[in-house]
């Protein structure tokens, strides 16, 4: 198949749903991608959506009052669609009207929010799904071309202060406070932004994972603009 992700060996690219949740992780692909060109007007969608926080939880019953034009429909049709088989295949899907993700700016030598590369982790297995059809879009990087943020010497040593507790403990520490979920990415490192449209599952990290999980992260936001994403 010619992709546009074909030049990164962290990621399998399918044709269709059944192919994305069926399809398994295997030695360094820890990102499926089903890669899509969509019709429609997402544009639209989001001019008409009403945001009441940062972010915003859209309902289907809030798509379909919306009056679109005929491509506006076509774009709701493709996110309701995208939001039943998610829901049949048993996961949970939200679509989110986005302005911006909150900041974490308690510490200046480390970052635990979603614009820093991370990892998600489960204690059951499951993985993330996400599909941006409107704004910016997230990245996501080989685990070669990052390292935790935990390891970085400068980094580790402020945390142990932070600590200030038993050596014993502070690997607990570092989990409670979601502090080894996050990655600084190497020299040279080249993200693949995952694009519009794109419907992705992702490696999550959980007791019975056999790939490493995949790191990502939000991307900026666009001045003036808000994103359209599903998640879960």
């Amino acid at each position: 198949m010619n992709t546009i992700f074909s030049d990164n060996n962290q990621i399998e690219v399918v044709s269709t749903f059944s192919e994305l949740v069926n399809t398994r992780f295997q030695g360094v692909v820890n990102a499926i991608c089903w890669e899509r060109n969509l019709n429609g007007d997402f544009e639209e969608i989001v001019s008409k959506l009403q945001l009441k926080e940062n972010i915003t939880e859209i309902h289907p019953e809030d798509l379909l009052s919306l009056q679109l034009s005929e491509k506006g429909n076509m774009a709701r049709e493709i996110i309701l669609n995208d939001l039943q088989l998610l829901t049949d295949f048993g996961a949970s899907p939200s679509l989110n009207l986005l302005k911006n993700y909150d900041r974490d700016e308690e510490f200046d030598f480390i970052s635990t929010d979603v614009y820093s590369y991370h990892v998600d982790r489960s204690p059951i297995g499951t993985d993330t799904f996400l599909c941006t059809y409107y704004g910016a879009a997230s990245d996501i990087l080989p685990n070669d071309q990052a390292i935790q943020k935990i390891l970085i010497p400068e980094t580790q040593e402020k945390l142990k202060e932070l600590h200030n507790g038993k050596d014993e403990d502070f690997e607990d520490f570092l989990k409670e406070y979601f502090f080894d979920l996050h990655y600084q990415s190497k020299p040279h490192a080249q993200p693949t932004n995952l694009g519009l449209g794109h419907l992705w599952r992702l490696a999550v990290d959980h007791p019975e994972q056999k790939v490493l999980p995949c790191i990502h992260r939000a991307p900026r936001e666009n001045d003036g603009e808000y994103r359209l994403l599903l998640i879960c």
